[in-house]
């Protein structure tokens, strides 16, 4: 899009229409309600201030019937007692199309999902789904993301582990909890995702470890091995090659994440920027200047490009901004070392 110039209000309103149509039937509320904002931010601008605050309103109630209990797809208690500091709680709406992978990993875990979908049909026949998976790769490349969408495709709570509350300096306490979490697995179906897993699964033979870790990582692979429970286990590290080897036989699928590639990168900035009405911007130059950057990096750096079109009361996205958050980005990557 070339700076000055841009679609009028008809055009941008048509690029907006679409964008709903498309979140709408991809099953993506969160983009769908943020699409519906920036049409009544859009009407707003040209003075339509009474349809702007219908369309403000109309999203706000949509938005409180989609969280209410009844939608939840297990009524359950919040964590409480022992548990309330070990495990945090969700029920996510996110889906696979929320997310862009190299399509080995996509396929990996339409499998996942096509084994538990099906798993009384399996099990008819002494087999089991997937249940234990180990993502690993750098940060922001949507490993926490794929928990999401995978207890939002399942219709399952994610319970997302406390590692502040896990980790103690009390010899056999961490094991003690480790223990109620699998008992938890076992009482309530549900997503567990053990974030940063390297803080447990860290190899035994470190230079650094200390006998309790090693404790603990024991403990942790005998739970697993003896899980049968009907719940998903998602461990995630950013530092695959700092896991202890016995841990990678003890997952039923090991799956890879990478920094996203030129193509990867373009569909990530069209689909973050489509809300705003950008149609024509220069993806090619914008995707090689955001090479090296994660999908988290990229999204960030649309979400405050659009920010300072919204609040410089501009109606079109610039190249520039955006080329300058970029940058910056980049810039803070390397002033701190990631």
């Amino acid at each position: 899009m070339n700076r000055g110039e841009g679609p009028g209000p008809d055009m941008a309103s048509a690029e907006q229409l679409k964008a709903l149509i498309l979140s709408h039937a991809e099953g993506n509320e969160t983009r769908f309600y943020r699409v519906a904002l920036q049409v009544a931010a859009h009407h707003a601008r040209l003075g339509h201030e009474a349809v702007a605050k219908e369309l403000r309103e109309a999203v706000g109630t949509a938005q409180k019937r989609s969280q209410t209990p009844s939608r939840k797809p297990i009524p359950i208690a919040r964590p409480s007692g022992a548990l309330e500091e070990l495990l945090k709680a969700s029920y996510p709406n996110a889906r696979l199309n929320d997310l862009i992978m190299p399509n080995q990993s996509l396929l990996s875990l339409q499998r996942i999902l096509k084994e538990h979908r099906r798993s009384s049909e399996l099990i008819k026949h002494g087999l089991r789904p997937r249940r234990k998976l180990l993502f690993f790769g750098p940060p922001g490349t949507g490993k926490t993301a794929t928990a999401h969408a995978l207890a939002g495709e399942l219709q399952l709570p994610l319970f997302v582990v406390r590692f502040e509350g896990l980790i103690t300096r009390y010899m056999g306490e961490t094991a003690a909890k480790l223990s109620l979490i699998f008992q938890a697995m076992n009482d309530t179906c549900g997503v567990y995702f053990f974030d940063e897993f390297d803080a447990i699964g860290s190899q035994r033979s470190s230079k650094n470890d200390v006998g309790e870790i090693r404790r603990v990582l024991n403990s942790f692979l005998q739970f697993i091995e003896e899980d049968e429970s009907q719940s998903l286990l998602i461990a995630a590290t950013n530092h695959g090659e700092m896991l202890d080897k016995a841990l990678f036989r003890r997952f039923d699928d090991v799956i890879s994440y990478e920094l996203p590639s030129l193509e990867q990168l373009t569909e990530t900035l069209k689909r973050c920027l489509e809300p705003f009405g950008a149609t024509d911007l220069d993806w090619p130059n914008l995707a090689h200047e955001a090479q090296g950057l994660s999908y988290a990096d990229v999204i960030r750096a649309c979400e405050d490009t659009a920010k300072d079109m919204i609040l410089e009361d501009r109606e079109t996205l610039s190249s520039d901004t955006l080329l300058q958050t970029l940058q910056m980005r980049k810039h803070s990557q390397r002033e701190f070392g990631k």
